[in-house]
């Protein structure tokens, strides 16, 4: 469910029918929309706020008077953006208490920016500011067969500024190292933020903080402009408490997400593996297919090659169906796959945990067959305590 506020502004020209006389109305107003599932194709909603209105008679008499109103509407969305909205409010006087009047309206409601940045507004914890979709358009996920590889740079930016600090080039250099030693890779160099200052401003500077890092990667590394990516992420995905010091500074953060085919024999890996499971279940089902057990048996033979390893197992959908249902789903879907690396591989069930994000944090766009399948999907994101 997602809150909502809207200000409300009318204009009447009425006319007395016994003496032909018009007289005017003005009426302003603040109204909170509480939206049930809010990112169905058809959202109903509750409305109540309050605000003013005044009358002005035709003896240049005018009176004005505080209003409250309730009621109720739906929302028929033809797209990401657009909605047709039915609406019907009742409007009484608080003063006077003679005006006891319905409102209707019929009309087209624009969402700006879409409802996905607000999908992941309603999922994530620890926000104070409100949250902003990344503009770029998601990326896809790569072939199976295909990694990849997490690394978290803690650097140290000071207030305001996106310049790499001399003693933060290490850091950058773990990136522009293991791509240098693999020139098939790319990455996505991803800015992240506490919640100090708005949401607009955090955004903006993370991404510029992430585009000084691609810029140190060309420039004194020599990695492809075309192989690097960045994005801001701003405050909308903290991975500590933003209540304390230690954890917003936790949150000021540069992910490194490197895509690159890899052997395990070869090479180890920096920190995380991510493999993204392109697993398709069933409508409504957690239920494991045959032909996707070798997805799972990629998670555990990497977890028994390497046993000091965690993993976390997340659980993705579509967004076919309401909110609530979708996160109950990618949670079973998510404890299916913990249960299946249990029960046939052995995993300690201690390493794993499982976490379903519903459709929250999509890959690709829900308006096609093939989006919504790669967003059904399991990822398993492996903590490794080697360092390389």
């Amino acid at each position: 469910m997602i809150l909502e506020a809207e200000l409300v502004g009318t204009y009447i020209r009425a006319r007395y029918r016994a003496t032909d006389r018009h007289f005017n109305t003005w009426g302003y107003r603040a109204d909170f929309l509480y939206n049930f599932m809010p990112h169905s194709a058809v959202v109903p909603y509750l409305a109540a706020g309050g605000g003013g209105l005044s009358i002005e008679y035709p003896t240049n008499r005018s009176v004005t008077d505080g209003v409250v109103d309730a009621g109720l509407g739906v929302k028929f969305f033809m797209g990401d953006s657009v909605a047709l909205r039915l609406d019907g409010r009742h409007i009484f006087d608080i003063s006077y208490k003679t005006l006891h009047n319905w409102e209707y309206s019929l009309g087209l409601t624009f969402v700006m920016g879409g409802r996905e940045a607000r999908a992941e507004r309603a999922e994530t914890p620890a926000e104070a500011g409100g949250e902003q979709q990344p503009q770029e358009v998601p990326a896809s996920e790569p072939e199976q067969g295909h990694y990849k590889y997490c690394i978290t740079l803690r650097t140290h930016f000071d207030i305001d500024r996106a310049i790499i600090r001399p003693e933060d080039r290490e850091e950058v250099a773990r990136v522009g190292d293991f791509m240098k030693r693999f020139p098939s890779t790319t990455a996505i160099i991803e800015g992240h933020t506490d919640n100090q200052g708005s949401a607009a401003h955090n955004m903006d500077l993370s991404l510029r903080r992430a585009q000084a890092v691609v810029n140190y990667l060309v420039d004194n590394y020599g990695i492809d402009r075309s192989r690097l990516t960045a994005r801001g992420y701003g405050l909308t995905r903290p991975v500590a408490d933003n209540a304390t010091d230690e954890g917003r500074q936790q949150n000021r953060r540069i992910e490194a997400i490197i895509d690159c085919a890899f052997d395990v024999k070869q090479d180890t890996p920096p920190e995380r593996l991510c493999m993204g499971l392109i697993i398709d279940f069933a409508s409504g089902s957690a239920e494991i297919r045959p032909e996707y057990r070798d997805e799972i048996a990629k998670v555990a033979d990497y977890m028994k090659a390497y046993p000091s390893t965690t993993a976390v197992i997340e659980g993705h959908t579509d967004n076919i169906g309401g909110f609530d249902e979708n996160m109950r789903l990618s949670q079973r879907r998510a404890e299916s796959v913990v249960n299946y690396l249990v029960d046939n591989f052995g995993i300690d069930r201690s390493r794993l945990s499982a976490k379903g994000y519903g459709y929250t944090r999509r890959i690709a766009y829900d308006d096609t067959s093939e989006g919504r399948r790669k967003n059904r999907r399991i990822n398993a994101i492996i903590d490794c305590v080697i360092k390389r």
